[in-house]
C-alpha cells in the first residue's frame, strides 16, 4: 500500500478522539500455536479472524524471555540492564517513567487486570497505589498459576478470588471497564492472563475435551524420548489456548458492540513461549524461536490496513509504539523504537535484527543443568548467539526452520557468522551492555539470590 493511503482516515480519526487501548498478553504462548501461523493442531478462530484484521508482526521477539523482565521493558520501554528486572521476582523502580504514566498525563483512564509481577513483594502480596506504575483501575495479582482458585486486589487489601477458571473472570471484568468507558475515553486496558503457562492439565474441562482424543503433531526439534512427555503437555497447553482465543472473542465483541472498534487499538501478544521439549528443552529463558518469538496482532482500523510485517518488534519497543500509534510524544527514558507512526504512514518499519539475552541463568534453567550467560541477534533469517565463552549458535531459520542444524564455526558460515557478530557487537554498544558475568549484574543490583540462582519469593 502506498505510504499515504491511511493519512486521510487517520486524520479524521485524530479529529475525532484520541484512540482507545486495550493491550491482552498470554503468558509463555509461543508464536508458532495459533491456527494463523499455520500450527496443525490448535483451534484458534477468533485469533485467526483477528489477524485477518490486524497488522501481524510475524517476527515479534521476546528478547529476555522470562515474565518479570518483560513486564518491566513492556512498562518501560527500556532494555533489561537499564530497568534491572532480568530476573523473576524483583521490584519495578516505583519512580519509573511508564507508559501508565504517560498516557494517564495525555488524558488516558488508566487500568490493570491480571498478572503484574514486577512488584516483588512476594506473589500474594497487595500492591499499593504507589506501586502501580500509574495504573488507576486496578484488578491484578503480583503472580499465581493456580487458574481455578486464583486471588487478586482490588483498591484495598482485601484478598479477593475470581470465579471459576481466571481468565474468564478477568474477561467478564474487562468486558465490564470497557463498557464503563467507552463513551467517555480515551482508556488504556492492560490484560495480563497467566494461561497457557504451566500447569497444562488445568483448563475448563470443555477445552480439556477438544484435545482428549485429537492427533496432536509435533515439532521435528522434539527428540523421540521427549515425544511422550511432549504430547501430553500441548494436549494441556492447547486447552489453554483455546480458553484464552474464546476469551479473545469475547473482549472484541465488547469491544465493537460498543461502537468503539475503529477507534480502539487491540493488542493481542504473550511475553514469550514455551519450549514445551523442542530441543529436549522445557519452559523459557533459552534463545530458540519456541522461547524468544511471540504473536503479536494490532488491529486498529481507523488507522491500519491489515497485513503481515516482517520487523523485529523487541519488547522495548511496544510502549513506544503504542504511544506513536496515540500519537503521543515518547519520553527520553525509552530506547526501544516507536514503529506506531510509520505504521500509520502505511509503510514497514525496517529493523536489521531484535537484540536477544541471558543475564543470568536461573530457576530450571542453572548452570548445572546446561543454563548459561548469553547475548545474540534475531534476525528475518538468522539467529546468532554468543555466551561468555564465544560464538554458541548460529541458525539458518529459512532453511531451517526448526533450527536443527547449528552452523556456528562451520566451514561455509564465516561470512554470515561475521557479519552477525558485528551486528551483535553494534548492539551491545549501543545498549552500554558489557556482557559480564551474571552474578556481577546480580551483585550491581543488591539481588540476593539462592543456590538455583533464583531470586526468592513468598507465596
Amino acid at each position: 500500500m502506498a505510504a499515504g493511503a491511511v493519512a486521510a482516515p487517520v486524520m479524521a480519526a485524530r479529529q475525532r478522539r484520541q484512540p482507545n487501548i486495550v493491550f491482552v498478553f498470554a503468558d509463555q504462548w509461543r508464536a508458532q500455536a495459533t491456527g494463523y501461523s499455520g500450527d496443525p493442531n490448535v483451534i484458534t478462530p477468533n485469533l485467526d479472524r483477528l489477524a485477518a484484521q490486524s497488522v501481524n508482526f510475524t517476527h515479534a521477539v521476546s528478547g529476555c524471555p522470562v515474565c518479570t523482565p518483560y513486564r518491566g521493558s513492556l512498562m518501560t520501554g527500556q532494555y533489561w540492564l537499564t530497568h534491572g528486572l532480568f530476573v523473576n521476582d524483583v521490584p519495578l523502580d516505583p519512580n519509573s517513567v511508564t507508559v501508565a504514566k504517560v498516557l494517564a498525563k495525555n488524558g488516558y483512564d488508566t487500568g490493570y487486570i491480571g498478572k503484574w509481577h514486577i512488584d516483588g513483594h512476594g506473589r500474594s502480596s497487595f500492591t499499593p497505589p504507589a506501586r502501580r506504575q500509574g495504573f488507576q483501575f486496578w484488578r491484578a495479582l503480583e503472580c499465581t498459576h493456580d487458574y481455578n482458585n486464583s486471588a487478586y486486589y482490588a483498591d484495598t487489601d482485601q484478598k479477593l478470588t475470581w470465579s471459576g477458571y481466571d481468565s474468564e473472570g478477568q474477561t467478564d471484568e474487562a468486558c465490564r471497564y470497557i463498557h464503563d468507558r467507552a463513551s467517555s475515553g480515551p482508556f488504556a486496558l492492560f490484560l495480563s492472563y497467566g494461561p497457557p503457562h504451566d500447569p497444562y492439565e488445568t483448563a475448563p474441562e470443555e477445552y480439556r475435551r477438544l484435545y482428549e482424543t485429537r492427533a496432536i503433531k509435533l515439532r521435528a526439534n522434539v527428540p523421540a524420548e521427549f515425544a511422550g512427555r511432549a504430547e501430553k503437555d500441548l494436549r494441556g497447553y492447547y486447552a489453554h489456548i483455546a480458553a484464552l482465543d474464546a476469551c479473545a472473542g469475547r473482549l472484541l465483541r465488547a469491544i465493537d458492540s460498543e461502537g468503539i472498534g475503529a477507534d480502539t487499538i487491540f493488542v493481542f501478544t504473550s511475553d514469550h513461549g514455551d519450549l514445551l521439549s523442542s530441543h529436549g528443552q522445557q519452559k523459557k529463558q533459552q534463545p530458540y524461536d519456541e522461547s524468544i518469538r511471540v504473536p503479536f496482532l494490532v488491529r486498529y482500523p481507523a488507522a491500519l490496513e491489515p497485513r503481515e510485517v516482517d520487523t523485529l518488534l523487541n519488547t522495548p519497543d511496544i510502549m513506544p509504539t503504542l504511544l506513536g500509534l496515540c500519537g503521543v510524544d515518547v519520553p527520553g527514558s525509552v530506547e526501544g523504537a516507536d514503529y506506531g507512526r510509520d505504521l500509520i504512514r502505511g509503510r514497514t518499519p525496517d529493523v536489521d535484527g531484535a537484540l536477544l539475552m541471558c543475564v543470568t541463568p536461573f530457576g530450571q534453567w542453572t548452570r548445572e543443568k546446561g543454563g548459561r550467560e548469553y547475548r545474540g541477534v534475531r534476525t528475518e533469517r538468522y539467529t546468532f548467539v554468543r555466551d561468555l565463552n564465544g560464538p554458541w549458535l548460529l541458525f539458518d531459520n529459512k532453511h531451517d526452520p526448526c533450527q536443527l542444524n547449528n552452523l556456528c564455526n562451520k566451514p561455509g558460515a564465516d561470512k554470515v557468522q561475521a557479519r552477525l557478530e558485528k551486528m551483535l557487537a553494534k548492539k551491545l554498544e549501543q545498549t552500554r551492555d558489557e556482557f559480564k558475568p551474571g552474578d556481577y549484574y546480580v551483585q550491581k543490583w543488591g539481588y540476593k539470590t539462592d543456590k538455583t540462582g533464583t531470586v526468592p519469593y513468598t507465596p
